[in-house]
């Protein structure tokens, strides 16, 4: 087994920016913000504690990234931004989440909870959830695990159809597993930067 485990000054490079705008942003922060901010960078923190690896297949081992720090994801041409205009992230639930609807409200409230604090300053709204018949995207049952699995590309395509003129995206949730192609096992989500979508099962 092999563990990963980041640097203090590693961390300070990736979390914080020296872009003048957002060194002015910091200096906002009340007292409760900078303990977790400096909390941050602790390499025994529980923020981000060391991953344990454990075989070739694990994720980090066989799809190799280029590592990538603050700097260089904030002058990303490709990342967006919210404007005044787009400043509000639309939940859109396909199928049931739970075995009940109370059961499947309260994931939903959770999420919803999640999101407010994680992408602190912006909406989240939730839309009115609908069946799988609605999205009319194509489903398959996989070979392997039986399940029912339905097509990733054209739920994007759907949700794409679906984003409000306010979004600054909409992502859809479902329990149902996904694939991208039909020589794809699976996949855990799919989104477009360009369109401003997303789903996840």
């Amino acid at each position: 087994m092999q563990t990963v485990q980041h640097s203090e000054q590693t961390l300070k490079t990736a979390l914080i920016s020296k872009n003048p705008t957002l060194v002015s942003q910091y200096e906002k922060l009340d007292a409760g913000e900078r303990r977790l901010l400096n909390k941050a960078f602790k390499p025994d923190n529980d923020l981000f504690g060391p991953i344990t690896l454990h075989s070739e297949s694990d994720w980090i081992i066989s799809h190799p990234e280029a590592p990538q720090d603050f700097e260089e994801f904030f002058s990303d041409p490709s990342r967006k931004a919210p404007s005044p205009e787009k400043r509000s992230i639309y939940i859109q639930c396909i199928g049931s989440l739970g075995n009940t609807r109370i059961i499947s409200e309260e994931y939903i409230k959770w999420l919803k909870g999640y999101c407010e604090a994680f992408f602190y300053g912006l909406t989240v709204k939730l839309l009115e959830p609908v069946p799988v018949s609605v999205t009319r995207c194509s489903f398959r049952v996989n070979d392997n695990t039986q399940n029912l699995q339905i097509h990733a590309g054209h739920i994007l395509r759907f949700l794409k159809r679906k984003k409000p003129r306010d979004a600054f995206c909409i992502v859809g949730i479902t329990m149902i597993d996904l694939y991208p192609r039909d020589s794809w096992n699976f996949v855990f989500g799919q989104a477009s930067l360009t369109d401003g979508a997303g789903e996840v099962d």
